[in-house]
C-alpha cells in the first residue's frame, strides 16, 4: 500500500494537463478584458457612422 502512495505521488502526467487549463483560462480572460474595453468605442463608432450615412442624399 505505501508503495501505491508513493508511487502515485511521483506520477506527474496529469501536470501537463493543469498547465494547459490553466494557460487556456487566461488567454480566454484577457480576451474577454480585450472585448470588454472596445465594445464601447465600437458602439460610439458605430452610431456616428449611421449619422453620417444617414445624412448623405442620393441624387
Amino acid at each position: 500500500m505505501l508503495n501505491l502512495i508513493k508511487n502515485f505521488a511521483r506520477d506527474e502526467s496529469g501536470a501537463v494537463t493543469v498547465d494547459w487549463v490553466v494557460l487556456t483560462a487566461a488567454i480566454v480572460g484577457m480576451g474577454i478584458a480585450v472585448v470588454a474595453s472596445v465594445r464601447s468605442s465600437t458602439d460610439a463608432l458605430g452610431t456616428k457612422i449611421s449619422q453620417a450615412v444617414g445624412s448623405v442624399s442620393v441624387n
